[in-house]
């Protein structure tokens, strides 16, 4: 058996996914929501994103990367 697994309690390939899982959608929520406080945007934009970070948080990180993150005001 692989030892990796055998170190783990013998748990599967699915359950070490699920893990990974688990623990990427908070660090990519807290990403999203650090990376938006500390930016500059234009207007009442970065409200509308925190609050969207805050309130959809899978979602709103994932849409915050994608086309958030291009609003931002170059200085």
């Amino acid at each position: 058996m692989n030892p990796i697994l055998l170190f783990l309690g013998g748990i599967g390939g699915w359950e070490v996914l699920l893990i990974l899982i688990a623990l990427g959608i908070p660090i990519l929520w807290l990403w999203a929501l650090i990376d938006c406080l500390k930016s500059d945007f234009n207007n009442n934009n970065k409200l509308v994103w925190v609050i969207l970070i805050i309130l959809v948080p899978f979602l709103g990180a994932i849409l915050y990367l994608a086309i958030g993150r291009s609003q931002k005001v170059s200085l």
